[in-house]
């Protein structure tokens, strides 16, 4: 039988856990990738658009922590550092929002933008620190 006392415990636990942001472990292979391969691996695969302009090969972990021909694109720990995250949330000039979903974008190719929701795994994943997992 629940006491009071075990009642407050787990409701001061749960309310813990709300205010700290504790988040569920994001998978790079079960929740990450399955986003990069249906919005993003048509231009950023070796002889796609993407790929031929930048280096950006979305194929696999490797590939992905290895960035593009200018750097890095993901800063473990810091989603607000990687440009992975920038450009598909849109916090950088409109014509680099990826994916290229409006005319005033310098790729020519064209999709959606991700859903706040795939974007927010992709921000957690990094936040997470950027694990192969």
């Amino acid at each position: 039988m629940m006491t009071s006392a075990n009642v407050m415990k787990v409701g001061l636990f749960a309310l813990c856990i709300g205010l700290c942001g504790c988040e569920r472990q994001i998978s790079f292979a079960g929740d990450v990738q399955p986003i990069l391969a249906e919005n993003c691996i048509e231009c950023h695969n070796p002889g796609a658009e993407g790929y031929s302009s930048s280096g950006f090969s979305l194929m696999d972990y490797d590939a992905v922590m290895r960035g593009t021909n200018f750097g890095p694109v993901i800063i473990a720990n810091d989603s607000q550092s990687s440009v992975l995250y920038l450009v598909i949330s849109h916090k950088t000039e409109r014509e680099i929002h990826m994916p290229p979903h409006h005319d005033e974008a310098l790729a020519e190719g064209r999709g959606a933008s991700l859903t706040p929701e795939q974007i927010d795994t992709i921000r957690a994943w990094i936040d997470q620190g950027a694990l192969n997992n």
